[in-house]
C-alpha cells in the first residue's frame, strides 16, 4: 500500500511539473505565470479541487506515445471565489504549448457540463497555440465539442475568458462566443490567422501585437471587453468583477451590506448638467457619484466610447449601468456603440440584472461610413 501512495504522490508531483522547470522558466521569463499559479491567485485560498489530474492524451502518430505528461496541457476543477462557487480550467503553455487534444477538450467538456448542472460560473484561463496537429481531425473535433458546451451555457451560467498568452485560430473562438473577455498587454494575441499568413495572402507586413494585442481588440475591433498590465492584475481585478455576477439565470443578483444608503443626497448632481446644451459633460462623474460607494466596474471602457456600459450597485444590489457619453460624439449613437450596448442589455436580461439608463442622446450619427455599414439595422 505504501508503494502505491508513493507512486501516486510522485505522479501528482509529475502533473504540478507541468512541461518542466525549463519551460516554466521561460513562461516567468515572458511575465507570465503558470497554469496553476494563475488558478492559486483567482481562487480563494485552499479552496481549489482538481480534476482529471492525471489524463493523458491517447495519440500514438507522430512520436506521441514517448511524449506523455499528466494532465495533458490544461488544469481543471472547482473553487471559491470570495466564497462563492466557480468553475474553472487553465490551459498550460509549458505542456505542448497549450495546444488542444482530444482529451485536453474532454476535460473542459467535463467541467462545462457540471457547471451547467450545478449552475455555477464558467472561467476560462486561455494560453493556447490552438488545436495539437499531431491528432489531426481528432482535435477539431475535440473544439466542436467545446463550441457546443459555450452555446448551451450561453444564457444559462455566465461565461469568462482572459486570454493570458497567444491563442490563435481554433483557440480564439471559443472565448469569442463566451459573455466576456479579458487580456493582458503584451503578453497576450487573438486572431484567427497569423501575421505570416496575412502576409502570405494579402502581403501586408503587420506584428503580433498589432494583429491581435489587447490594444488592438479593446479599442479597435471591440473583441476585448478589457486590457490589464499583468497576469496578477488581471485575475485579482476578475475576483472583484465576479461579485457583481449572480452564478446563473435562476438567481437574483447578488447583494451586499453597504454603508452607502439610499437616500444620500449629492448636491453637486444639481450643477454637473451645464445650462448650455452645446457644451458636454463627463457621464462618469454621474454614474460614480449615483452607484454605491462610486464602485463602477466598466466594460469595454476603451471601445465605442459615446457610450458607457458597466455594474454597480444600488443599496447593496447589483445593476447594470447603461449611459450616453456626451464627451465623446455629443454622445450620439453609431454602429459600435449599439452593438455595445446591445450585447450588454442582452447580457444583464439573460441574468435578471435591473437596468439604469442615463439617456443624453442626439440620435444616430450621421454620414456615410455609417449609412453603408448598415447603421439601420442597429
Amino acid at each position: 500500500m505504501q508503494d502505491i501512495i508513493r507512486q501516486l504522490d510522485k505522479k501528482r508531483e509529475r502533473a504540478r511539473e507541468g512541461g518542466g522547470k525549463r519551460r516554466i522558466d521561460a513562461q516567468h521569463a515572458k511575465g507570465k505565470l503558470t497554469a496553476r499559479e494563475r488558478i492559486e491567485i483567482l481562487l480563494d485560498p485552499g479552496s481549489f479541487e482538481e480534476w482529471d489530474m492525471f489524463v493523458e492524451h491517447r495519440s500514438i502518430d507522430f512520436g506521441m506515445d514517448n511524449q506523455t505528461i499528466p494532465g495533458d496541457g490544461v488544469v481543471t476543477g472547482f473553487g471559491n471565489v470570495n466564497g462563492r462557487l466557480i468553475f474553472v480550467y487553465s490551459q498550460d503553455f509549458t505542456v505542448f504549448g497549450g495546444s488542444l487534444s482530444e482529451a485536453h477538450a474532454e476535460k473542459i467538456c467535463k467541467l462545462m457540463d457540471q457547471a451547467m448542472k450545478v449552475g455555477a460560473p464558467i472561467i476560462g484561463i486561455n494560453d493556447s497555440g490552438g488545436a495539437r496537429i499531431q491528432e489531426g481531425v481528432a482535435s477539431l473535433a475535440g473544439y466542436a465539442e467545446v463550441f457546443q458546451r459555450n452555446i448551451l451555457a450561453s444564457g444559462v451560467v455566465p461565461q469568462i475568458s482572459v486570454i493570458m498568452g497567444p491563442c490563435a485560430g481554433g483557440a480564439v473562438y471559443s472565448p469569442a462566443i463566451t459573455d466576456f473577455i479579458f487580456m493582458v498587454r503584451d503578453t497576450s494575441y487573438m486572431f484567427v490567422t497569423g501575421p505570416d499568413v496575412v502576409k502570405t495572402v494579402t502581403h501586408e507586413e503587420v506584428t503580433h501585437e498589432e494583429l491581435g494585442g489587447a490594444t488592438t481588440h479593446t479599442t479597435t475591433s471591440g473583441v476585448a471587453d478589457k486590457a490589464f498590465e499583468n497576469d496578477t492584475e488581471v485575475l485579482l481585478s476578475l475576483r472583484r468583477f465576479i461579485d457583481f455576477l449572480p452564478a446563473n439565470n435562476r438567481e437574483q443578483p447578488p447583494t451586499r451590506p453597504t454603508p452607502d444608503l439610499g437616500d444620500r443626497v449629492e448636491n453637486s448632481l444639481d450643477t454637473l448638467v451645464p445650462n448650455d446644451p452645446s457644451k458636454p459633460y463627463n457621464i462618469q462623474e454621474l454614474i460614480t457619484k449615483v452607484v454605491d460607494e462610486g464602485d463602477f466596474f466598466e466594460i469595454q471602457p476603451d471601445y465605442a466610447g459615446n457610450i458607457i456600459v458597466g455594474f454597480g450597485r444600488m443599496e447593496g444590489a447589483t445593476v447594470g449601468i447603461v449611459a450616453n457619453q456626451p464627451m465623446v460624439l455629443a454622445g450620439c449613437l453609431d454602429i459600435s456603440s449599439s452593438i455595445k450596448a446591445a450585447r450588454f442589455v442582452r447580457f444583464c436580461d439573460c441574468f435578471n440584472i435591473p437596468i439604469v439608463t442615463f439617456v443624453d442622446v442626439p440620435g444616430f450619427l450621421p454620414g456615410t461610413a455609417q449609412e453603408f455599414g448598415g447603421i439601420i439595422k442597429h
